[in-house]
């Protein structure tokens, strides 16, 4: 029996994984901001399952600078707890699957190490990224490695984002990323529904420009809120506009008008029938046994 293999993606749409478009509109966001202001450095990404958010990633990787994937894919967890979470959410992910997923839009593959993201620091040296992508374990002690070794990793300007920040069943994301903005430094710029962006540098500047942006955006929500004396952008995309109701007093009217169209049409459908000659024809013919039974019916 020939095996069914998955069509080739096109778009980013094609491609299983969770990463909402608001999360996409800012990714490229934060990275067009990089490149428009000169900022230099390497890009990484912890955890990447088929490879969605990577694409995307691997979009913005300019001459000179290396994009470093870091997943075990389908290689053994290092301890029980990291397996049982493989083995429960993350059972479907291959390397194969991660690399064929990228070729479909790009030339060559990012480089690849499969291993546990506590060895990232053996592969990427200190402050020399941009843009760290967390998403790898959801559990406290892991995604707390993976925060301190991005701190390692990028320049104080550089832009760090964290998945699954505020999801019920992560909540050893939400205690990393909250002790690191409480205790260690990091400077929240925006939040969405699904991912944390932050920097270790001033975010002044950069909420600032997102500010901006945001404001010409029809399609994207917006506030800001201050956390712990600092500014924070809320930022989500706009559900679809609701087509406006109608008046109810003219829905009932053109319900009306259509009735009586209706009715109208039968009545001449009705009326051309009475008026044919095989109905006329018809009609004669059963006139006198319609009135025999009519005087039986009285007799009896």
């Amino acid at each position: 029996m020939t095996e069914t293999r998955p069509s080739t993606p096109t778009s980013l749409d094609d491609v299983d994984g969770w990463f909402p478009k608001v999360d996409q509109r800012l990714f490229t966001w934060f990275l067009d901001r990089q490149e428009r202001l000169g900022q230099q450095g390497d890009l990484v990404e912890l955890g990447s399952y088929l490879g969605k958010s990577a694409i995307l990633i691997g979009r913005h990787l300019r001459d000179g600078e290396t994009f470093t994937v870091c997943d075990l894919f389908d290689s053994e967890a290092p301890d029980d707890s990291n397996q049982a979470e493989m083995d429960g959410s993350y059972a479907s992910l291959t390397r194969t699957a991660f690399e064929a997923n990228y070729r479909a839009f790009h030339d060559g593959l990012p480089r690849i190490v499969q291993a546990p993201t506590s060895v990232i620091l053996d592969h990427v040296r200190p402050e020399s990224c941009r843009f760290v992508h967390v998403d790898a374990s959801h559990l406290y002690e892991h995604v707390r490695g993976d925060i301190q070794a991005a701190h390692v990793m990028l320049p104080v300007e550089g832009v760090l984002v964290c998945d699954d920040y505020r999801s019920e069943h992560t909540p050893g994301v939400s205690a990393a990323v909250w002790e690191a903005v409480a205790a260690e430094g990091l400077r929240p710029v925006c939040v969405t529904p699904q991912k944390f962006y932050g920097t270790w540098g001033d975010v002044k500047d950069v909420q600032d420009d997102l500010l901006a942006w945001l404001g010409e955006q029809d399609d994207l929500w917006h506030e800001v809120q201050e956390v712990a004396g600092r500014p924070l952008l809320r930022v989500k995309g706009k559900p679809a506009p609701k087509a406006p109701k109608k008046d109810r007093t003219r829905e009932l009217k053109e319900r009306l008008a259509r009735a009586e169209e209706q009715r109208a049409r039968a009545q001449h459908e009705l009326d051309s029938v009475r008026n044919s000659l095989s109905f006329k024809v018809g009609r004669a013919a059963t006139a006198l046994p319609r009135a025999m039974r009519r005087r039986n019916g009285r007799q009896r």
